[in-house]
């Protein structure tokens, strides 16, 4: 029996990125469903000082760096391709 080990590791690697991704959504619904509900008990209870909006941009700034790290190094092209690339370019120069 023979090994396709690249297409194993191709399959660990989308295996990992799917459980990333869902990692993700999984932190923008529990974001979606938090801030509201902080949003709900501070204008009952403490109308007075609107506190809601620490938790909401502590909760939002995780929420950017989480998608940064899953997605956004790819879309700004600073991901994995563009270290390859630049390594591959500085291994060149480093010949020359």
């Amino acid at each position: 029996m023979e090994h396709n080990y690249s297409e194993e590791y191709r399959y660990v690697k989308a295996q990992k990125k799917v459980k990333e991704i869902k990692g993700f959504y999984t932190h923008l619904i529990v974001t979606i469903f938090i801030i509201p509900f902080l949003i709900w008990i501070n204008l009952e209870f403490i109308p007075v000082f609107h506190w809601f909006w620490f938790p909401a941009f502590g909760m939002s700034f995780g929420l950017f760096f989480h998608w940064l790290r899953v997605f956004g190094f790819d879309k700004i092209g600073l991901g994995k391709n563009w270290e390859e690339k630049k390594i591959k370019e500085l291994m060149r120069e480093d010949t020359e």
